[in-house]
C-alpha cells in the first residue's frame, strides 16, 4: 500500500484528494477539501491569468502542499486544467507554484481532462459496461465523454465554462430574463453543434460531474452540509432542474450565498450552471440525469495506480 496525492486545479475550484492504495484500482480517502479560488476570473477576454486570482489560488495551493505532505505520500500529482491552458502566461504561474509551494504542476488538454474525469466517474459509480454521455462542467470548459466500459467513442472539450459564461452574461442582480435567455442560446447553439460531433446517444445515460451538478443534488436532497455518499447517484429529472433554476435565479446573490450546502463562491456561477445543464437535457432530449461525486481528481488517482502497477 501507498499514499498519493492529486490536486485538481480548475478554473472556478481548486481541489485536493489524498488516499491509500488498496490494490491497483481501489484506495481509501485519508484527507479531501477544496476552495474556491477563481483562477479562471477576468481571463477572457485577454486570455491573461490576472493577480488577484493568481495570488488566491497560489495561497490556497501552498496550503493544499502542506496538507498533502504531512502524510508523506509516495508523490502529489497536480493538474492544471481550462484557465491555464488557455492562459498566455500560464508558464508565469506555473512557475510561481513551484517556487512557492514545490508543486510540479501538468497542464492537460480538453480530451485528456475528460479521458481522466471518465476514469474518476465510472470507479465512483461503479457503471460497469453502461453506455454514458458524461457531462464534466467546469469553470472554463465542458467535457462531453461518450463511453461503455472503458471504450470510449467520442470525446469533446468546449468552451462552455460556468465562470466564462457568467461573465460574459449576467450583469443584473437577481440575472434578468434577457440575460438568461442569452446563456442558454449560447448553450443551445455549441450543443446543437455537438450533435455532429458525438456517436448517436440513444440508450445512454447521462452523467453530470463536478460543482454545478453536485450542489443541486445537495440542494435537491435538502442536505444541510455536503455529502459525497449521499450526492453520488443521486438523479435529477428536467423537471426538478428547472425548478431548482427558477427558485436560484429569483434570488440576489447575497441570499444565494446564504442557501446551504451552496458554497458562497459559488454562489454567482450556480445560475449559469444550472442553465447550462438544463439546456444541455433539453437539446439532448434526457429527461434526467445521474450526479457522480468522483471525477477529475479521483480520475488522476486512478491513472497513476494504474501507471504504478504497470511499472511494478
Amino acid at each position: 500500500m501507498a499514499i498519493y496525492a492529486t490536486i485538481d486545479i480548475g478554473t472556478n475550484t481548486l481541489r485536493l484528494l489524498v488516499a491509500e492504495t488498496v490494490g491497483s484500482d481501489h484506495f481509501a480517502i485519508l484527507h479531501e477539501e477544496q476552495a474556491v479560488a477563481r483562477l479562471g476570473e477576468g481571463l477572457m477576454p485577454s486570455r491573461l491569468l490576472q493577480d488577484e486570482p493568481m495570488r488566491r489560488s497560489l495561497a490556497v495551493l501552498g496550503r493544499f502542499a502542506k496538507t498533502a505532505r504531512r502524510f508523506n505520500p509516495l508523490c502529489v500529482a497536480a493538474v492544471a486544467t481550462s484557465a491555464v491552458r488557455e492562459a498566455t502566461n500560464r508558464e508565469e504561474f506555473v512557475a510561481a507554484v513551484l517556487r512557492e509551494s514545490g508543486l510540479s504542476i501538468r497542464v492537460i488538454d480538453g480530451n485528456e481532462e475528460a479521458r481522466l474525469t471518465l476514469l474518476g466517474v465510472r470507479h465512483g459509480l461503479g457503471l460497469g459496461s453502461t453506455r454514458v454521455l458524461v457531462m464534466d462542467i467546469g469553470g472554463g470548459s465542458t467535457e462531453f465523454i461518450v463511453a461503455a466500459g472503458e471504450a470510449i467513442e467520442a470525446m469533446v472539450s468546449t468552451g462552455l465554462g460556468v465562470v466564462k459564461l457568467t461573465e460574459a452574461h449576467l450583469r443584473s442582480d437577481p440575472p434578468t430574463p434577457d440575460e438568461l435567455e442569452a446563456v442558454e442560446r449560447v448553450v443551445a447553439d455549441r450543443v446543437g453543434r455537438l450533435r455532429a460531433e458525438l456517436p448517436d446517444l440513444a440508450g445512454t445515460t447521462l452523467i453530470g460531474t463536478a460543482g454545478t451538478p453536485t450542489t443541486l443534488a445537495a440542494m435537491d436532497l435538502g442536505l444541510a452540509v455536503y455529502s459525497g455518499a449521499r450526492v453520488n447517484g443521486h438523479r435529477l429529472s428536467r423537471v426538478r432542474t428547472r425548478q431548482l433554476l427558477r427558485t436560484l435565479a429569483a434570488r440576489p446573490l447575497a441570499q444565494r450565498r446564504e442557501i446551504q450546502p451552496l458554497e458562497p463562491g459559488r454562489a454567482d456561477v450556480i445560475v449559469t450552471g444550472t442553465a447550462l445543464l438544463l439546456t444541455v437535457m433539453g437539446v439532448l432530449a434526457y429527461n434526467e440525469f445521474v450526479v457522480s461525486d468522483s471525477g477529475l481528481r479521483e480520475g488522476i488517482l486512478l491513472d497513476l495506480l494504474r501507471q504504478q502497477a504497470l511499472r511494478g
